[in-house]
């Protein structure tokens, strides 16, 4: 199967500090797949160059099998969609005005809004379920009613590819669970390629297609959970104590961190 994306040889640095080096993986076509890694390990450095708005030093991105550098950026964005880590609530937008954004790499030069767009508009909105907070403002919103808008906005793009960058960090459980099984979805009824970077290890297991470990900006695994998910490999990564079992909810593996006071009872 071709890839939807791949990452040959990427290298980057701050100054004197390496950020990634020499990462390489492929992402198939129509898959889920998620990044994973403690934190200062480059993930969203890998995300943002991955989007087309970081710079790389070495190395080559391709999608969907040709050079990111030979797309402008118009056709970029009808390609890839990102959704970042930190979404603004300080838009004076309403939430029908901000998902209609998305549609921009599709329009002319003055803008205006077609009836194809309005269509398209509406069905995002039904997909993830904001069609009743169409005119509210964005600082009116909770967080997981302005991450579901933001993610309305980048299909409203029509992508092939959507990045997410932590998407469930500042949510609670109800509102996670909500949100890998809206991009579950997308990627089975869409056939839409989803690439997610993820700090919950278990939502990991549970969604992603194959997954990638990152620390210190080098690739410690990568491939399906029950690959990369075992003990040996983990506390390498996050240099802490955890059990890993299988989970009672399938055949996929359970991590559970444990606490230091608990330490001389295993």
């Amino acid at each position: 199967m071709k890839s939807a994306l791949a990452v040959h040889d990427v290298s980057y640095a701050y100054g004197t500090t390496s950020i990634l080096k020499n990462i390489s993986f492929s992402v198939q076509k129509g898959s889920f797949y998620i990044i994973i890694g403690p934190n200062g390990s480059g993930k969203t450095t890998l995300m943002k160059i991955m989007a087309g708005s970081g710079k790389f030093e070495k190395g080559a991105v391709e999608i969907m099998d040709r050079p990111c550098g030979q797309y402008s950026r118009r056709e970029l964005a009808r390609t890839i969609a990102f959704v970042p880590q930190n979404i603004p609530d300080d838009f004076s937008f309403t939430v029908r005005e901000v998902v209609l954004m998305g549609r921009s790499p599709h329009q002319g030069v003055l803008g205006l809004e077609r009836k194809e767009d309005g269509k398209i508009l509406k069905k995002a909105m039904a997909f993830t379920g904001i069609e009743h907070l169409a005119h509210r403002k964005i600082d009116q919103l909770s967080g997981g009613e302005r991450q579901r808008v933001f993610i309305a906005r980048a299909i409203c793009q029509e992508p092939r590819i959507i990045l997410l960058d932590e998407p469930t960090a500042a949510l609670d459980l109800a509102h996670q669970v909500r949100i890998m099984d809206l991009m579950e979805q997308l990627k089975n009824e869409k056939g839409v390629t989803v690439i997610m970077v993820s700090h919950d290890i278990n939502l990991a297991a549970m969604y992603g297609d194959r997954l990638l470990l990152l620390k210190e900006g080098r690739i410690v695994s990568q491939g399906p959970a029950g690959e990369v998910l075992t003990f040996e490999t983990l506390e390498k990564a996050y240099g802490c104590l955890l059990l890993v079992d299988e989970s009672p909810l399938g055949a996929f593996p359970r991590v559970t961190p444990v606490p230091h006071k608990l330490n001389l009872e295993i």
